[in-house]
């Protein structure tokens, strides 16, 4: 794997942590638990993506 490729990989998983954070933030904020569900849905995919590019390393 190349620097740059490395490189993309290091912004992407940072991305994907914020995406996390930002997500479990709104489901802390919510009252619907429709909307609660869908978010945390979200985050466990943001989760996913994390771990599938993790394991590229």
């Amino acid at each position: 794997m190349t620097s740059k490729e490395l490189l993309y990989l290091e912004d992407a998983l940072g991305h994907e942590k914020f995406f996390q954070t930002k997500c479990n933030e709104a489901m802390n904020a919510l009252q619907d638990e429709h909307l609660r569900s869908c978010v945390q849905q979200m985050a466990q995919k943001h989760q996913q993506i994390y771990r599938s590019l993790y394991g590229m390393l």
